[in-house]
């Protein structure tokens, strides 16, 4: 009896698939983070009216932007099992549809009190969501390709914030006159909805894994599998940490941990502090100055998506440490020129170079933890890494506001913020080093003969 063969996808086959993929799942997984990002940035949006309203001082504005962070420090690991355990999807969905609820109940809150633990039930609805969507990938790309898919996913976060801007100046300029509520209450209202329905949207369209894809023929499916097999074995072989409590207790993994916390500690005071920072420089303080302030806040995410794009093709050549280390020291020199003008277009373009290297950094960070964690380590070694970065987002807006108060503005906060960057700096340029010379060399270029089957891919819990 004739056996029977099945076709291999050829390279130009497997490079439509990889696009096509892509296509469909990245705009998905995207639309979950935009919103994500949204929601935990409104507050900086709102902060100017939501401080007069609730009588906030800064420091209290900053405790409430940071008190989302602890529940998302606390649940990240165990959300990340459970997306493991259920799907993607389903997870994914619960996620979204929680903290939506949870920000439209924002929307509600009559003092600081209430708004402190809105603030902190949104944490605990949306831990896991970031850490999981970085897993998730893992799930559908090999290491050449996760490359690109980093990029284009983490384009969604600047997006977020030009597509954030106008929404939150039109529902602070607009919002009492269509939903009968102050404007920052609208803002909240209409993003937690928004939040809600992307849910829906997350749940009807997005596949677990390759296998669900009805995109894929049978043949691409087995390619894809086999290709992800065929890497986790070669990276099991050269020692990659494969259990949960081997990627908890690895000092490798903590120094990553540690190097992402000073990135991301970049992040959310730019993100909460800049429309007041530049509201502040102009000297107003009014309706108008908070609509201005907001949409001139959007400026350097539009810049940074460009960055990020150029970049990109850059770092597709080089090592993972480099294409980080590069974008991350621009993220430090723009903080530290920021701090040197008082004129508000070169304030603004300061702000342009340092949120661009930051969130240039970030989907290159991203290359050096799959390369030394897979299986049951890779779900627990990217959640803790993402949760010990978040405490950078607790701590970050905090000690922003409380400098600022003490000192009467926020250039020694931002000098502050600079040196824990640059911090983190150094830990990348040394233990990111180091993880990426364990690793394994990158595999072959990709041949038109079948790939061998990997028997042995059962993953360690």
């Amino acid at each position: 009896m004739a056996e029977v063969t099945t076709s291999v996808p050829t390279d130009d086959e497997m490079r439509r698939v990889w696009r096509t993929t892509g296509l469909r799942i990245i705009p998905l997984i995207g639309l979950a983070y935009v919103m994500s990002y949204i929601d935990r940035a409104n507050l900086g949006y709102a902060a100017q009216p939501l401080s007069k309203s609730l009588g906030m001082t800064a420091g209290q504005a900053g405790l409430a932007s940071g008190l989302f962070f602890i529940g998302y420090v606390l649940v990240e690991i165990p959300s990340n099992m459970m997306l493991r355990r259920f799907g993607a999807r389903k997870w994914i969905t619960r996620i979204l549809v929680s903290w939506g609820l949870v920000t439209m109940a924002t929307g509600a809150v009559q003092n600081v009190a209430q708004l402190y633990a809105a603030r902190i039930l949104l944490g605990f609805a949306e831990a896991g969501l970031a850490a999981g969507i970085l897993l998730y990938l893992t799930f559908w790309f090999p290491r050449r390709q996760r490359a690109w898919a980093m990029s284009a996913f983490f384009i969604m976060l600047p997006l977020s914030g030009i597509i954030g801007s106008p929404l939150a100046a039109a529902m602070l300029s607009w919002g009492q006159q269509l939903t009968g509520y102050t404007g920052w209450r609208s803002l909240f209202f209409t993003e937690g909805l928004f939040t809600v329905v992307s849910g829906i949207v997350i749940y009807a369209f997005l596949p677990d894994r390759p296998a669900d894809a009805r995109w894929l023929t049978p043949e691409e499916k087995d390619a894809i599998q086999r290709r992800l097999s065929q890497e986790t074995a070669r990276q099991n072989a050269d020692g990659a940490l494969t259990g949960m409590r081997q990627a908890l207790s690895s000092g490798r993994v903590w120094m990553l941990s540690l190097a992402f916390f000073a990135i991301v500690f970049g992040l959310y005071p730019i993100a909460f502090f800049l429309p007041t920072m530049i509201a502040t420089l102009t000297g107003h303080a009014s309706a108008v100055s908070d609509v201005s302030s907001v949409l001139l806040a959007g400026i350097p995410s539009a810049i940074a998506i460009l960055a990020m794009l150029g970049w990109a093709k850059v770092a597709a050549r080089r090592s993972a440490v480099f294409s980080t280390a590069v974008p991350l020291a621009f993220g430090v020199v723009g903080l530290v020129l920021a701090t040197f003008t008082h004129h508000d277009v070169l304030f603004i373009a300061a702000f342009c170079v340092s949120v661009s290297g930051i969130f240039t950094a970030m989907p290159q960070f991203w290359r050096l933890p799959p390369l030394c964690l897979t299986g049951a380590a890779a779900a627990s070694g990217i959640a803790l890494i993402n949760s010990v970065s978040n405490a950078g987002g607790f701590l970050g807006p905090y000690m922003t506001g409380a400098i600022a108060d003490a000192t009467g503005d926020f250039t020694y906060a931002l000098l502050a913020i600079a040196l824990i960057m640059s911090g983190g700096l150094v830990i990348l340029l040394t233990a990111g080093r180091k993880a990426e010379a364990s690793a394994a060399q990158d595999p072959p270029p990709q041949r038109r003969d079948p790939l061998p089957q990997t028997h042995d891919t059962k993953e360690t819990a």
